[in-house]
């Protein structure tokens, strides 16, 4: 006689390829997404298809353009002579009506997370609520004098699988320091995935790479 066919097992095997294949999957799609919107900003090779929309077929040499040229700027604002210029640069944009805002709020934004500046490198514990729940958080300003709050700090707390976060003014006496025991972009990928992920796996394997 055959075996009884078992939906269960078969069900087990699904999500068992289902967990090998979608992370990788997901991460080759936004591979591929980041590639191609930023190779579509250089119109090099064009073609015109059915409806008579232009469409540009770049095949990545738009990507490695853009992207040689960024870092080719970020190897040139290095230098001294040149890192004047591209601060007289920066002063006039800043000093521009209207364009003030725009781009000194994208460039704070970025300077966040890169450079030397990036403020999200203090990951402490954030008691928001004034209540027993901890956020993971990061300190952005130790003072908020200027806001009239005396002994005040600024945390950003991020969101779960999401960029976004929310910003809090909470008395200094409301939150722990994690300096020491977790880094900024421990702390972020843990706060973002859900808690999820295992900061000592993380620590270990930081460890690792830097014995090689």
């Amino acid at each position: 006689m055959f075996k009884r066919f078992n939906y269960k097992q078969l069900f087990q095997y699904f999500l068992q390829g289902l967990l090998v294949l979608a992370p990788v999957v997901v991460t080759g799609y936004a591979l591929y997404w980041v590639v191609t919107s930023i190779d579509e900003l250089l119109p090099i090779f064009t073609i015109i298809d059915e409806q008579g929309k232009v469409k540009v077929r770049n095949f990545g040499l738009g990507f490695v353009i853009i992207i040689g040229a960024i870092s080719i700027v970020g190897y040139l604002s290095t230098f001294f002579i040149q890192s004047r210029i591209f601060n007289l640069f920066d002063h006039w944009l800043e000093k521009v009506p209207g364009i003030k805002f725009v781009y000194t709020t994208v460039k704070d934004f970025f300077e966040a997370f890169a450079g030397e500046k990036k403020k999200f490198n203090k990951p402490v514990l954030a008691n928001v609520d004034d209540n027993d729940v901890w956020r993971v958080a990061f300190l952005t300003r130790d003072d908020m004098d200027d806001f009239g709050l005396k002994d005040y700090v600024a945390v950003y707390v991020p969101m779960s699988y999401s960029i976004s976060g929310n910003v809090y003014l909470i008395p200094s006496d409301r939150i722990k320091s994690l300096d020491g025991h977790v880094t900024g972009s421990e702390a972020m990928k843990f706060a973002i995935s859900g808690g999820v992920t295992k900061l000592e796996d993380e620590i270990e394997a930081e460890a690792a790479a830097h014995k090689v």
